[in-house]
């Protein structure tokens, strides 16, 4: 008798377990291959930009993009938006600023040099390489006007943009605000000038904060490298121009 109600016991428990283990009628299993099971588990790719037509030619010239140098270093392409002297988007497609790297290496260290006097400043660029093409339409607007003197006439060459030796620079506070310079860059104007700034503070048309904030990025520039044209406080070339006709391939 005892062993019958042990037997009895253990059916019942088999009986439950068989039960409790067997899927609904119509449910399919789900079955996952080992392939899914990783797909499951990798990391989202990021999709790929690809580069634009300008910025393959500038790469074919050997040209480097600022940012993938020194990211720290801001860029905001003036000529690819209307709002420059010329009303016009000059840069369709070209989103990056570009140097040769002769110019890059002294832009590099001008950050450097600015850090370490003001480690929460930056500089930022709103111009660097410039194709011909674009310098053309720049003198289209200019010539035969009094403003013709702030543009380099492309028939002479065009300028030290023209070969990525030259940027339109200036410097951004510890918030990322630009620092007062007198004027916007891009001002065709004797206000943008370098030569006269005292007499421009004495007749109120500049500020001495802006002349101070102008010295500091000239004092940091220069050391770098680079020299100062005189009638636009942001515009600085690495070298001369004969140097660069001799010495370097121009943008066309």
């Amino acid at each position: 008798m005892k062993y019958r109600k042990w037997g009895f016991l253990a059916f019942c428990l088999l009986l439950t377990a068989c039960h409790t283990g067997r899927k609904p009628t119509g449910e399919k299993a789900t079955v996952v291959s080992p392939a899914e099971a990783v797909a499951t588990t990798e990391e989202p790719q990021s999709p790929v930009t690809e580069k634009n037509r300008t910025a393959l030619y500038l790469d074919s010239l050997g040209l480097i993009n600022i940012q993938s140098a020194d990211s720290s270093i801001a860029v905001k392409l003036l000529y690819a938006t209307p709002e420059n002297f010329t009303g016009e988007l000059l840069y369709e497609d070209l989103k990056d600023a570009y140097l040769h790297p002769d110019a890059l290496k002294s832009l590099l260290r001008a950050q450097q040099l600015l850090k370490e006097k003001h480690p929460g400043y930056s500089l930022i660029v709103y111009d660097a390489a410039r194709p011909m093409s674009v310098q053309k339409k720049m003198w289209d607007v200019v010539k035969s006007t009094s403003k013709s003197i702030y543009v380099s006439n492309p028939s002479r060459g065009g300028g030290l943009h023209n070969y990525g030796l030259a940027v339109d620079i200036s410097i951004l506070d510890n918030n990322g605000i630009p620092l007062p310079m007198g004027t916007e860059v891009d001002h065709l104007g004797v206000e943008a000038h370098i030569t006269h700034e005292a007499e421009l503070v004495k007749s109120g048309k500049i500020s001495e904060e802006a002349v101070r904030n102008r010295q500091l990025l000239r004092l940091i520039m220069r050391e770098a490298g680079f020299r100062a044209l005189n009638s636009e406080w942001w515009h600085f070339n690495l070298c001369s121009r004969e140097i660069a006709k001799q010495k370097y391939k121009r943008i066309e």
